[in-house]
């Protein structure tokens, strides 16, 4: 048995603090970046830059001797989240960065609902109730009739659901292989998956561009990687709570940085997400330590 260090919240709150820090500056470069370049070439300039940083995972590919069932899932996750990684940025350069953020906790609803029609898990009445009230937290951010609700809204959606089912397909694929190794295939996968896509509407893109897209790398490999030192200091109680706060630097960083209003509805439809994926969190949680009462929750 493998022996897990105790639990070390402080620290794992430090590390989510330095993640979702991270992933807003991602956030703002994108949105920084405008949308001159097709989102399929940004996205794809964006992983192809970052597989940079995952080389040295190569010898651990070539040791963990996949099956061709696993590498047939693991080009399937690709495929799921190359179309997300699409649809988010063409999103992220035409609505408010704090409505990307909110409808981006869309994602753990919609694996909730996948694992009970995909995975066999039970649906009990408590988690049926949080993912109605996430879904009733994007009404009453997009309020359709009371608002116009763009294209990129619509992308956004739609990109939760293909982001759903990228994070069921690594839901199985972590019970047997190496976490380091998901992160690698699924960069690899979606740079593949991304290529035919960014050469049909290829823009030459220039220094500024690259540079952006070169810092994008940077900060979303290091949130990645914070984020694993979390989950590995304290359970995803512990954790999860602090995303949360990336919707307020999310709102902060649209007034300062890009003069976008505050938007109320959009807080109230953010925190009543949050508030579900909390909630289904947190029963995770309490499923997790009735079936092993006697080790440490570390999830991710």
């Amino acid at each position: 048995m493998i022996t897990r260090p105790p639990p070390r919240p402080l620290v794992a709150i430090f590390w989510m603090l330095v993640t979702g820090a991270s992933f807003i500056m991602v956030n703002a470069l994108v949105k920084t970046m405008g949308p001159r370049l097709p989102s399929s070439e940004a996205a794809f300039l964006r992983y192809a830059i970052g597989l940079v940083f995952l080389l040295p995972a190569i010898k651990s590919i070539r040791a963990a001797k996949l099956t061709r069932r696993q590498w047939t899932l693991f080009s399937l996750r690709g495929f799921f989240h190359a179309g997300g990684v699409m649809l988010w940025f063409f999103a992220m350069v035409r609505i408010p960065i704090a409505e990307v953020t909110a409808m981006n906790y869309l994602a753990p609803i919609y694996v909730t609902i996948g694992a009970a029609v995909f995975l066999g898990e039970r649906l009990a009445m408590r988690r049926i109730v949080a993912v109605v009230m996430g879904l009733i937290g994007a009404a009453i951010i997009l309020r359709p009739g009371f608002r116009e609700v763009s294209d990129g809204h619509i992308a956004m959606l739609i990109a939760a659901v293909v982001f759903a089912g990228s994070y069921l397909l690594a839901k199985v694929l972590v019970d047997e292989v190496k976490p380091a190794i998901v992160v690698t295939l699924l960069s690899v996968f979606v740079t593949i998956g991304l290529a035919p896509f960014a050469y049909a509407e290829w823009i030459t893109p220039n220094t500024r561009e690259l540079a952006i897209l070169a810092g994008v790398a940077v900060f979303a490999t290091a949130g990645h990687y914070t984020m694993t030192l979390a989950f590995a200091a304290a359970p995803m109680t512990v954790t999860q709570p602090v995303t949360f706060l990336q919707l307020l630097w999310a709102t902060l960083l649209g007034v300062i940085w890009f003069d976008e209003p505050v938007d109320i509805w959009v807080a109230v439809g953010g925190v009543v997400i949050l508030g579900s994926v909390l909630f289904i969190t947190l029963r995770e949680a309490v499923l997790n330590r009735r079936v092993t009462p006697d080790m440490p929750e570390i999830k991710g």
